[in-house]
């Protein structure tokens, strides 16, 4: 299993991040994302990806939470970054307008520059997308041909949305989400919809907790570990075997974000 959006760097993870991760690989992760939310996140990610080589790889960039925030050559640092081996993707960037941490016309700023730099460093996109669906789509629309790929993380839309994520060649990254009796049963009806040569898996940790997991965690921290209760659900909706979606998103991830074999 490869889980492609991990937020490691999160401090709810500074006790114990090393017995996290070896509780990952025993589990069977054979490589984790670490998912960079601004500059100084992002450096973060890298440093932490040089002590786990080859089995930590980052992304790098501005979350929409954090716009407003960016300095005036945080494309400099972000270019900068790209340059370390470990650096897959550019993001988690894209358009948030459902909290508005940050002023929409600045998110939008903030994400077309991200874009325009996936396409000059010939990196993916790992994006993010809440209540903003036709402006994001419409600020990724001239690149669709010219970024290697584009990933379309924790996916909750509705079916339209993901018929013109899936027509425009996009990834489909699921979470824990999907695991939710509540919030989640519309997006696992759309599950079968989702071609296996296009499904990502992830946990979002230490968000989104599986709400599968028997006995149900003391903590409500998610963590990579969890991961095989999102493989478990998918199965269940594809009708397919926990095998088929750990071999189809694992390919996935490794042609995208060019990871070695393991």
């Amino acid at each position: 299993m490869i889980d492609i959006g991990v937020n490691l760097t999160n401090a709810r993870f500074d006790k114990d991040r090393d017995e996290l991760i070896s509780r990952a690989k025993k589990m069977g992760i054979n490589a984790m994302l670490v998912t960079g939310t601004n500059v100084a996140e992002s450096q973060k990610a890298t440093e932490l990806s040089a002590q786990y080589a080859h089995y930590l790889y980052t992304t790098a960039g501005v979350h929409p939470h954090d716009a407003d925030n960016v300095s005036a050559n945080y494309l400099d640092d972000i270019r900068s970054l790209s340059k370390n081996n470990s650096v897959k993707a550019i993001g988690e960037c894209g358009l948030d307008f459902n909290r508005n941490f940050s002023a929409p016309k600045q998110q939008e700023k903030v994400f077309a520059e991200q874009i325009a730099l996936a396409e000059e460093l010939q990196l993916p996109l790992f994006l993010h997308q809440r209540d903003a669906f036709y402006p994001w789509f419409q600020l990724l629309s001239p690149y669709l041909t010219t970024i290697p790929a584009m990933v379309s993380h924790c996916f909750t839309g509705n079916g339209d949305e993901l018929d013109q994520c899936l027509s425009a060649g996009m990834y489909i990254g699921i979470t824990g989400w999907v695991c939710d009796e509540r919030r989640g049963k519309s997006l696992q009806a759309l599950i079968p919809s989702i071609p296996l040569n296009r499904l990502m898996i992830e946990t979002d940790a230490p968000y989104l907790t599986p709400r599968t997991i028997r006995p149900k965690p003391k903590s409500s921290r998610n963590e990579p570990s969890y991961l095989p209760y999102v493989v478990d659900k998918l199965a269940e909706l594809y009708q397919c075997s926990a095998q088929d979606v750990i071999n189809a998103s694992s390919d996935n991830a490794r042609h995208v974000f060019n990871l070695a074999e393991k």
